[in-house]
């Protein structure tokens, strides 16, 4: 899991108006909130936003907070990312301050190797689900769950239960639920001449 920084500032005011003046300001107004504390409203710079977020984590990256008062070298990820529906821009970011010591319940996104044996003979790959809910430790968050389908085969699935996970890693889904099938019918093997 990559660490990245990011400068935060308090704020008192809140508002639409005065969210609306920070984005102006190229700035996204934002919540940090964690076990323990009264969340506090706080600014981030965009491009921070952006760097603290690039590289394969993404979300899940582990953000050490500068500035903000009695925030500075607090931990966070962003549990919550608003964007705009036609700029795709940041709008707003919640932030969940964490304690290195305790598991969380995080999605982290599925990555599939490979290419299926079934898909070769015609089959259509189904990814039912292109995330998964884990719960570890922060220090143990994956930036993602690779799923190897070389194997899989027309008419067959791979559940939860059957994905092999990091050390310290938990999915907490249902285990039975198919992560990713093969669609089609198996080949019928042509009838014996008498």
């Amino acid at each position: 899991m990559q660490q990245k920084q990011m400068n935060v500032e308090l704020r008192s005011k809140t508002g639409k108006g005065i969210s609306r003046q920070l984005r102006i300001a190229n700035m996204v107004p934002g919540v940090v909130y964690g076990k323990g504390m009264d969340p506090m409203a706080v600014s981030i710079n965009y491009r921070e936003l952006q760097a603290a977020m690039s590289g394969s984590g993404g979300q899940n990256n582990l953000i050490t907070l500068i500035g903000g008062g009695s925030l500075d070298q607090s931990m966070a990820i962003i549990a919550d990312l608003q964007r705009d529906p036609i700029k795709g821009t940041y709008k707003h970011v919640d932030l969940h301050r964490i304690n290195m010591n305790e598991k969380l319940r995080i999605v982290v996104p599925i990555v599939l190797k490979g290419t299926a044996i079934g898909v070769k003979e015609g089959g259509l790959l189904d990814l039912g689900h292109h995330e998964l809910h884990v719960e570890c430790l922060p220090g143990n968050i994956p930036d993602h769950i690779e799923i190897d389908i070389t194997n899989l085969q027309v008419a067959h699935s791979i559940h939860v239960n059957e994905i092999t996970l990091p050390e310290g890693v938990k999915i907490i889904d249902n285990p039975k639920i198919p992560v990713v099938s093969i669609l089609g019918r198996a080949k019928e093997e042509a009838p014996a001449e008498a």
